[in-house]
């Protein structure tokens, strides 16, 4: 048998669900739920890029499957499966492998989804790790970035910046003994089954930074957007870093946070809505007509200058 074929049986044959043919094929045989329609993303994730090459393999496989499942959050999707390829060198211990499909095994019995398919490639180097979601939503019911309006209301789940700062703490620049940011980094939380469509006007997800992926809504609309520097849902741990990390969680990333423009009158009810999922909603700022640029606002309405607001893929 070859190498490839072995690796696969060994590992990830038991994530495949009955579309995956056993993974004996080279393609998988879908059929999404009836009435629906698909969604689909792709993220990748180099080592020594988007995570610490010696970050344990089973949090690596659940931060490649979440940064993915956020995309489908963000879009007010339900996931159903995933298409994986793995490059990885030769010399990788098998050990490595193994605690790579379990940290994927974990997150599909948490998220209700299988491995479809996918590839394995050996490479000098570094480990590259490439994800297609496929997810499902209502015909025509998919939330788009673009549609936000001068009005409308900036929101954002779950609390920012730990993402960032869990990263400074994995490189020794910061010090968390709670530990909640480091796993906030290696291990987020994908905000899935919100009832977005009808209630927002656009969404993304923080991956790039709060100000980045604000300001791509801004561009989508024409318009730009403040700030409330004070309004900003901090952590507990974020908020013990101090004064002087503000903004790298502003632009720091990495928090898989959904921000959202909402129409003005119907943010507190969303928020009620999101509240009984588990998930806090924050009303942050808002969308203003003309120049296409993101501000931040201090306490006394001034605006702050924050020299980093995100990260670009080139």
């Amino acid at each position: 048998m070859p190498p490839e074929f072995d690796l696969i049986g060994r590992h990830f044959r038991a994530l495949a669900g009955p579309a995956a043919l056993n993974l004996e094929d080279d393609a998988a045989v879908l059929a999404p739920p009836p009435g629906r329609e698909l969604v689909m993303a792709a993220d990748t994730m180099v080592a020594g890029v988007h995570y610490l090459p010696d970050d344990p393999a089973d949090g690596v496989a659940q931060k490649l499957l979440r940064v993915n499942l956020s995309d489908l959050a963000a879009m007010g999707a339900d996931p159903l499966g995933y298409l994986l390829t793995v490059s990885a060198p030769s010399d990788t211990p098998d050990a490595w492998f193994a605690g790579f499909a379990a940290g994927l095994g974990r997150d599909q019995a948490i998220y209700g989804l299988s491995l479809l398919g996918g590839d394995t490639t050996s490479t000098p180097g570094p480990v590259t790790l490439s994800l297609t979601i496929i997810g499902h939503v209502a015909p025509g019911q998919a939330v788009r970035r673009r549609g936000a309006k001068p009005g409308d209301e900036v929101w954002v789940t779950g609390t920012i910046g730990d993402g960032a700062l869990g990263l400074a703490v994995s490189l020794g620049k910061l010090t968390d003994a709670t530990g909640f940011l480091r796993r906030r980094y290696c291990v987020p939380s994908p905000r899935l089954g919100l009832p977005l469509a009808g209630a927002v006007s656009a969404a993304i997800d923080v991956s790039d930074g709060l100000l980045q992926d604000l300001g791509h809504l801004c561009r989508l609309a024409g318009c730009g957007a403040e700030v409330e520097a004070e309004a900003v849902p901090l952590s507990p741990a974020a908020r013990a870093a101090g004064p002087d990390w503000f903004a790298n969680c502003l632009g720091g990333g990495d928090d898989y946070e959904l921000l959202l423009a909402v129409p003005p009158g119907k943010g507190e009810a969303l928020a009620d809505e999101c509240r009984l999922r588990g998930v806090p909603l924050t009303r942050i700022g808002r969308f203003l007509a003309g120049e296409m640029q993101v501000r931040v606002l201090d306490g006394k309405g001034r605006p702050m200058a924050i020299a980093h607001h995100g990260w670009s893929h080139f």
